[in-house]
């Protein structure tokens, strides 16, 4: 097979990430479209990556060059962009959150069978190498059975105005920790039971956001089908920088993931100062070689030589999770998942 043409659409800050991954680490993979309602957007990063740029994804699909998309616009499009891809005969990777809904998640992933083509989700921490490390040791049995997993997410800036609007986003819980959904189901290795969330608005008012049922703050608990318990924490912004941290419990020990130290080293000026160790400042600095590692994924199965390693299911799982936390804060009651047996 020859190079796998890309388009991508959405050419914002995880469009920009994964085109200039491709083009950089991706030696089977090539940009040939770049899709933007924004033009001078798509047109800037075009020039950067290659390829022609688009105003929408109905005349990048006209021009016939494309094998597979990757789609990284606000959530409510993702459903009706990845249908459309498919139903064109394209491969497509989509970033998280999958969809609003868990039906939106079945339409995507009915779409894709019915065209026999790829779907993965863009669950950029499996593939960061000390996760990918983790998960084999926890397989492997280096921490007997697992009993609870911790995560947290924690982001320096707000996200775009759109991501404030639950019936648009879901909210901070889909777009800032749909990476502790997956990544605590993941570890548990078990399917979402019970939730309870709470959530608060601290910072909103003086961001000027009036939007109803805005939240900046997230505490969620979950129990899993086999026991295991999960708990997770968001907060945006986080003005002291970008963190993002796992804790895997098991019946023999625990492995830590992640600490707020950007860098190794200490700089101490003087004495008053005490020293500074510098933060991660952003999400394409912490998880760099996660987006190269998933991209690269996606193009192997694309080409035939691996199965997706984030799935449609994965990402509804997530959704589905999203929803019932959200559905439990807003009546101050845990919620169980339909069709989970504890």
């Amino acid at each position: 097979m020859n190079n796998v043409r890309f388009g991508l659409v959405g050419a914002g800050r995880a469009g920009a990430v994964h085109a200039r991954n491709i083009r950089a680490h991706t030696p089977d993979a090539e940009v040939v479209a770049v899709v933007d309602g924004v033009a001078e957007q798509a047109e800037a990063l075009a020039a950067e990556v290659g390829g022609t740029a688009y105003g929408n994804l109905v005349d990048a699909l006209a021009a016939g060059s494309l094998d597979a998309v990757a789609i990284a616009t606000p959530t409510h499009t993702h459903r009706d962009l990845a249908v459309e891809a498919f139903e064109a005969g394209l491969h497509v990777f989509c970033e998280k959150p999958m969809a609003l809904s868990a039906a939106e998640c079945d339409e995507m992933i009915a779409a894709a069978e019915r065209a026999d083509r790829v779907l993965q989700i863009g669950f950029v921490r499996r593939f960061q190498p000390e996760f990918a490390e983790a998960k084999a040791r926890v397989e492997e049995g280096e921490l007997g059975e697992v009993t609870m997993v911790k995560s947290l997410t924690r982001g320096p800036g707000l996200p775009p105005a759109w991501a404030h609007d639950l019936s648009l986003s879901n909210g901070m819980l889909a777009e800032v920790n749909s990476h502790c959904f997956d990544s605590v189901r993941w570890f548990a290795g078990a399917e979402v039971a019970r939730v309870y969330a709470e959530v608060a608005n601290r910072k909103g008012a003086d961001a000027g956001i009036t939007v109803e049922d805005f939240y900046d703050n997230a505490i969620v608990s979950l129990r899993f089908t086999n026991g295991v318990l999960g708990s997770l924490d968001g907060v945006c912004p986080a003005e002291y920088g970008y963190d993002a941290r796992v804790e895997v419990i098991g019946t023999k020990g625990l492995i830590a993931l992640g600490e707020t130290q950007g860098m190794p080293i200490l700089s101490c000026v003087d004495r008053a100062s005490g020293g500074l160790r510098p933060t991660h400042k952003t999400w394409p600095e912490r998880f760099s070689w996660g987006y190269v590692r998933e991209i690269n994924a996606f193009v192997d199965a694309v080409r035939g030589d691996a199965e997706p390693v984030v799935t449609g299911l994965d990402g509804k799982a997530a959704v589905e999770a999203v929803v019932a936390a959200n559905r439990s804060w807003r009546e101050a009651l845990p919620v169980e998942l339909e069709g989970a047996v504890l």
